[in-house]
């Protein structure tokens, strides 16, 4: 079974990915920042599990001689506000420059695969318009700017190495850390989950119409996996297909908490400017994805209903 290299793999995405791909066959390594995950259970199901730091070139040339890997997936970047807050040389040394880094060493030591983590930000402000993998890139934050030149290196390595690189531009991904020290709940639904949980009640800071699209992050495991057998070069969106507003999002939550426990909270909203007949909708389209076999088993009733779940145990 192939070898895969999964930076990032002690975050929010990672530690789910890493263990996913390992019950699915996998020789997964995972590599840690700054310090190797204490969980047992997970580090049991992996191939090896390094510390290290992707800014760090010698670092990342001795992981690549020793490893002999097949498949790279790229996971580390800064979030959205601390790239935007952010210095440019800070934020280009953790979002931007790895990747090349990566891409320059491992592609010298017979790499497949690269997959890099990217997002749906890079098309700027998506209207209400459905959304292909074609879409003109139009980056409007430093965040979505330093993915943009992220994706260009994948493409210059496409064209110049041996290595087939893939972008994925992943939504809004949502569900339960792995970790609990993983930094998970300013994402809207976990966030809206445990004030719904917690504190009985579900405020919105906005009026509510902002939209997303949605995906759980075990639905989006699932579709790595499908890329990675997918021979396609190129691009992928990795989406539910569905646009929710934060209203809807709202009462949907609201629906599963009375469902589940059988009591009523309350959804407060900012009132609306004015009122729309009608919500026009963007749609991030996920036909290349579903494409490759890949059908989504979260639906989102099911991924509030995990959130719950955890946060009773918790």
């Amino acid at each position: 079974m192939e070898k895969v290299l999964i930076t990032g793999g002690n975050g929010y995405l990672g530690a789910r990915l890493s263990k996913y791909l390992a019950e699915e066959g996998f020789r997964v390594t995972a590599l840690c920042y700054p310090e190797i995950a204490g969980d047992a259970e997970w580090r049991s199901k992996l191939e090896q599990v390094i510390a290290g730091d992707v800014r760090d070139e010698a670092f990342l040339e001795r992981v690549a001689e020793a490893g002999d890997y097949d498949i790279l997936i790229h996971l580390v970047s800064l979030d959205h506000r601390d790239s935007n807050e952010g210095m440019p040389s800070a934020v280009a040394s953790v979002n931007t420059t790895p990747v090349w880094s990566l891409l320059h060493i491992f592609s010298k030591h017979r790499l497949k695969r690269f997959i890099y983590l990217s997002t749906v930000h890079v098309y700027g402000s998506p209207g209400s318009r459905k959304i292909t993998e074609e879409e003109p890139l139009n980056p409007l934050t430093p965040y979505a700017l330093t993915h943009a030149l992220g994706e260009e290196l994948c493409a210059y390595y496409n064209h110049t190495s041996e290595v087939e690189c893939i972008a994925i531009r992943l939504t809004n991904s949502y569900g339960s850390p792995v970790f609990r020290e993983n930094n998970c709940w300013w994402l809207v639904i976990n966030d809206l989950c445990r004030m719904a949980y917690e504190k009985k009640e579900i405020v919105l800071l906005s009026d509510g119409t902002p939209q997303r699209d949605f995906i759980h992050g075990r639905d989006v495991c699932k579709a790595v996996k499908y890329i990675l057998r997918d021979p396609r070069k190129g691009v992928y969106q990795v989406s539910s297909g569905t646009t929710w507003t934060i209203e809807e999002l709202a009462y949907k939550i609201q629906a599963v908490y009375r469902s589940r426990y059988n009591s009523e909270i309350p959804v407060r909203i900012k009132p609306k400017e004015r009122q729309p007949e009608h919500t026009a909708r963007y749609i991030i389209d996920n036909q290349k994805l579903l494409s490759t076999g890949y059908t989504p088993d979260w639906p989102l009733e099911k991924g509030i209903g995990e959130l719950f779940d955890y946060l009773e145990k918790a």
